[in-house]
C-alpha cells in the first residue's frame, strides 16, 4: 500500500503553556514526505488555548480547527478528530511536550517498511531520552498493561502510550463503534484493534518528557482505578 498522506490529531485542554510549540514542531517534524493534515480540537478549554490555536488556525492552510465549547474528554475529543480525518495514517499526538514529533519517521517506518496497520510508541523499550519521574506511575502502566495484554493476547509493553498511530481506513472504521469519552480510549481502542483478524501491530520505542502536577499533568491515581474496569469491560463487555 502506498501512503502519501498523514493525519495527526492533537487533542487539548487548558493547554495554553505549550500549544503554539507542539504545533510548531508538528509543522516541523519529519513525516518522510508524506503530506500533513494537522486537526487540532479544543475540547472546551478555559484558558487562553482557543485564542492561541484560532491565530495558527487562520495562518495555516493544512492546520484544521475543532472547537468544543464544553469539555467532554480526550476519547470524546479524538473521535471527532477520526471522523475528520483523510490521511493514510492517522497519528495521536498529545497536545503537552511529553511525546516529541521528532520520534514520527521511528513510528511512520513500520507502516512503510513491514506493512503495519497499527503502531504503539513505547516509553518503555527504548534507548531514546526519558525524563525520570514517578514510580508508582511506572509500575501502573506495567500493572494496566499485562491486565490488558491477559485479556487481548497482546505482548504490548505500553498499552497506555500516548503515541499511537492507525491505517486510516482501519480507525475509521472503527471509529463510530469507539464508546469512552474520557481517558478510557487507550485500553479500549486496544481491544478493539485486537479483535481485528490478520491486523498486524508494530511497537517501536520512543522518548518521552513526562511532565509534573504543578507542569500540567493530568492523570491522577483514580484514573488508573478506573482504567482497570475499562479493561475488563471494552474487553469481556464491550457493549455496556
Amino acid at each position: 500500500m502506498k501512503y502519501k498522506k498523514i493525519s495527526i490529531i492533537i487533542p487539548v485542554f487548558n493547554e495554553e503553556k505549550y500549544i503554539k510549540k507542539i504545533v510548531s514542531k508538528v509543522i516541523k517534524a519529519n513525516t518522510l514526505n508524506l503530506l500533513k493534515e494537522i486537526i487540532i480540537v479544543n475540547d472546551g478549554s478555559t484558558d487562553k488555548t482557543k485564542n492561541i490555536i484560532n491565530k495558527i488556525n487562520r495562518n495555516k492552510k493544512n492546520v484544521i480547527l475543532i472547537n468544543q465549547e464544553k469539555n467532554f474528554g480526550k476519547g470524546a475529543t479524538l473521535k471527532l478528530g477520526f471522523l475528520k480525518s483523510t490521511g493514510d495514517i492517522v497519528l495521536i499526538q498529545d497536545s503537552d511536550l511529553e511525546y516529541d514529533p521528532t520520534n514520527y519517521p521511528l513510528l511512520i517506518k513500520p507502516f512503510i517498511e513491514n506493512n503495519a496497520d497499527v503502531v504503539f510508541g513505547s516509553r518503555f523499550i527504548s534507548n531514546q531520552p526519558h525524563r525520570v519521574l514517578f514510580y508508582w506511575h511506572y509500575l501502573a502502566n506495567i500493572f494496566l498493561t499485562m491486565l490488558s495484554n491477559i485479556f487481548t493476547n497482546l505482548n504490548l509493553t505500553d498499552m497506555e502510550t500516548g503515541f499511537k498511530v492507525f491505517r486510516g481506513d482501519i480507525l475509521r472504521k472503527l471509529t463510530p463503534c469507539l464508546r469512552s469519552k474520557r481517558f478510557g480510549f487507550e485500553p479500549e481502542i486496544t481491544a478493539k484493534i485486537s479483535k481485528i483478524k490478520d491486523i498486524k501491530i508494530y511497537e517501536v520505542g520512543i522518548s518521552y518528557f513526562g511532565r509534573t502536577y504543578q507542569e500540567g499533568k493530568k492523570i491522577y491515581w483514580f484514573d488508573g482505578l478506573k482504567a482497570v474496569w475499562e479493561i475488563i469491560r471494552f474487553n469481556l463487555f464491550p457493549d455496556l
